[in-house]
């Protein structure tokens, strides 16, 4: 019997408890990002469980996984791969890099120069990988997480705008609770380890859950006025006094299809302004640039996103 997404959705959630405490958003939401078949640019300090729960997602669902640190000196062979002569058999091996996998954690990417960031990008928007002439298909699963620190500034290599516009979602990973982070300590005096999480009892998905969770997402109807209500929420970023460049069509498409999948989440085949206005913080905070003033005057992108949202007449 075929599992439902609202099914998928649950199983998920508690399998990821198993190995995170909290952060029931934040992991939502890479969940989202699998399912709506994009990328996610994952922001928090370092020691929140980014990695951890990456991994976690691609053991739940049998996926292959592959982290690369960046630093100021990768290359894109570093990522891509090459290939390789070999003077024994005087002939070309191809050496496939990372990227070749189904889940890939880009840890910092604003570390990563600026060519490297353009062929990584590049690869996430076509979903092969050019090397010496020849296209490489990457799989259909292919899912870029790049993580940022928000407060380290220091030799990095800021996103182009249109470069985040790329990036499905921003997800945003807060510090624990107290209750939470005493529970984290508990774990670690248990004998749990992030470095070892594959002994926690795990339950993968099947094979399957993935492909067929990704086709209900995209069975789900959206009514002509849910439309409109998206472009309306979109334009009204580019209006905003607080905004210098608002969000793209792009934006437009991603809130449809990361609405969608809130809405099979729920149970539904249908779309409902609800899902919209979950999906539009972490599909709109990093596609909008504030102007200046606002930035000083301490205005976030998230306010913008609050105030667009609560200025837009919802469809009854």
């Amino acid at each position: 019997m075929e599992m439902s997404v609202a099914d998928l959705a649950s199983h998920v959630r508690r399998e990821f408890s198993k190995i995170i405490v909290g952060q029931n958003e934040a992991l939502d939401q890479l969940l989202l990002v699998v399912l709506a078949r994009g990328h996610a640019l994952v922001e928090g300090v370092p020691g929140l469980a980014k990695t951890l729960a990456v991994k976690s997602l691609a053991h739940i669902f049998r996926l292959q996984f592959q982290r690369v640190q960046c630093t100021p000196d990768l290359i894109p062979a570093d990522i891509l791969g090459g290939n390789i002569f070999e003077p024994a058999a005087g002939t070309f091996r191809i050496h496939r890099g990372p990227i070749f996998t189904d889940l890939l954690l880009v840890d910092e990417i604003n570390r990563m120069p600026p060519r490297t960031q353009s062929a990584l990008l590049e690869a996430m928007e076509e979903l092969q990988v050019t090397m010496d002439g020849t296209t490489h298909p990457l799989p259909r699963t292919f899912t870029v997480f790049a993580t940022q620190n928000p407060v380290e500034f220091e030799g990095t290599y800021p996103l182009p705008e249109a470069q985040l516009d790329r990036f499905l979602m921003k997800i945003r990973v807060e510090y624990p609770q107290v209750a939470q982070e005493t529970e984290i300590l508990s774990r670690y005096q248990d004998g749990f380890e992030a470095r070892s999480f594959e002994r926690v009892q795990i339950e993968p998905l099947p094979d399957d859950a993935l492909q067929s969770a990704r086709e209900e997402c995209a069975r789900v109807r959206v009514e002509p006025k849910l439309l409109d209500y998206i472009v309306s929420i979109v334009r009204a970023t580019r209006n905003s006094p607080a905004v210098s460049l608002g969000a793209s069509p792009r934006a437009a498409i991603s809130l449809m299809l990361v609405g969608k999948a809130i809405a099979a989440i729920e149970g539904r085949d249908f779309l409902i302004p609800d899902d919209v206005k979950s999906a539009a913080p972490p599909i709109l905070r990093h596609r909008m640039l504030l102007k200046p003033e606002a930035d000083l005057e301490g205005i976030t992108a998230d306010q913008v996103v609050a105030e667009v949202l609560a200025g837009t007449a919802v469809p009854q």
